[in-house]
């Protein structure tokens, strides 16, 4: 049964600032004139939905432990369901961490255009301008991809996440937990294989974009992005419990232990939380929670981490029919996609997938109404739409036509 508790005031952010990897976001159709939520008044505040209901929801999916978290101008609300660990039997609780997985690329993308705006690099450089010779082979051309195209999947570039058997088997992963894994060699993966399309002339999720785009960051700066995020985000933000490891494969504190059996028939779910964060990196390497998550998107929708002409980059989006069998209407921008509400309009997101770990989220298009929604387990087919449905729910309900 789920828990729910609710604080009086909101969080305010502190100052000084398919393969299951797959993480994704919806971008809704700006340019057909879909417009994102503006989050209602404070007079006009409805009351709403239970959480608890919504966590129940997720839970009954097959989940072992859900978190939900619903934040608005009137304050943060959060409701538990399930366990955090199978061994000992304790309860999912608010504060516990889990790795967020592709929700990772929005931090990521976030740097990217923090060095843009400063002038350090431009969404038109190419991956051979800035990484020469990695993109190269079997019909792939980092002198016609640019960080754009990187950034927005439309790069073209095999997924190395579908030829990487430690991430999507269980006997692999076993074996293969401990290891590190460098960013030449994911990307070598990735080289293998010839490009899904010409440069622009399509989309398609790859973590391969991201994996080169935490390249380009230590490319410019001198610093791994796992360094830069934490600098530039994490620290100034005062993101306590959200971590971008290198190689250590344990979650400290409190945090949801995922399982999995990796969609392998017959076989029981194994604890997945102890892994090494080098084979995701900048493509879905981090952990957080969901007061921290709610933190940074509200800060990064506010406007604190990017200068107005980057944020309008950002939230420049293209159609990405892909991802339609979970969110259609889909469109993704710069590390951030639009999704379609069920009230009219639409709001930002950035969901992460990795085994044992589902990580669903949305929030206003000025970061006053954020929902994050986290899960472990497996789940089965209708997990992504029930916790898309509480999202969906509590903004609708915050704008008044819920």
């Amino acid at each position: 049964m789920a828990t729910e508790t609710t604080p009086h005031t909101s969080p305010t952010p502190r100052t000084g600032v398919t393969s299951r990897i797959v993480v994704t976001t919806l971008a809704a159709a700006l340019a057909a004139g879909a417009g994102l939520v503006t989050p209602a008044a404070a007079a006009t505040h409805t009351h709403a939905p239970s959480l608890r209901r919504g966590a129940d929801a997720v839970h009954d999916t097959g989940t072992v432990g859900v978190v939900v978290r619903s934040t608005g101008p009137h304050g943060s609300r959060t409701a538990t369901a399930g366990i955090a660990d199978q061994e000992t039997g304790r309860p999912a609780r608010p504060g516990d961490t889990f790795r967020i997985a592709s929700s990772t690329k929005t931090f990521v993308s976030t740097v990217v255009l923090q060095l843009v705006g400063e002038g350090r690099l431009s969404l038109d450089d190419t991956v051979e301008d800035l990484l020469p010779g990695v993109v190269a082979g079997n019909g792939n051309d980092g002198s016609r991809i640019t960080v754009r195209q990187l950034l927005n999947h439309t790069s073209g570039l095999f997924d190395f996440t579908a030829d990487f058997p430690v991430l999507t088997d269980i006997d692999a992963f076993q074996e293969g937990r401990l290891r590190s894994w460098t960013d030449d060699q994911l990307v070598a993966m990735a080289m293998k294989h010839e490009p899904n399309f010409a440069p622009g002339k399509g989309w398609s999720y790859s973590n391969t974009n991201y994996t080169l785009a935490g390249m380009i960051i230590e490319k410019v700066t001198g610093h791994s992005w796992q360094h830069e995020v934490t600098h530039r985000i994490v620290r100034p933000l005062g993101l306590h419990r959200t971590s971008a490891p290198y190689t250590d494969p344990y979650m400290k504190g409190p945090h949801l232990k995922g399982y999995s059996a990796f969609a392998a028939e017959g076989r029981t779910p194994i604890d997945v939380s102890v892994m090494n964060p080098s084979a995701a990196g900048s493509a879905g390497g981090m952990i957080s929670n969901t007061a921290d998550l709610t933190t940074f998107y509200s800060a990064l929708m506010k406007g604190r981490l990017l200068k107005p002409a980057q944020l309008a980059e950002m939230e420049t989006t293209v159609r990405a029919k892909e991802l339609d069998p979970a969110w259609p209407g889909a469109r993704y921008g710069l590390g951030l996609m639009t999704v379609p509400l069920s009230c009219g309009g639409s709001y930002y997101s950035h969901g992460g997938d990795l085994f044992g770990y589902t990580t669903r989220n949305g929030f206003s298009a000025d970061g006053r109404h954020v929902v994050v929604v986290a899960a472990t387990g497996d789940g089965d087919d209708t997990t992504t739409p029930a916790a898309n449905a509480v999202i969906d729910e509590q903004l609708c309900a915050a704008e008044g036509r819920g």
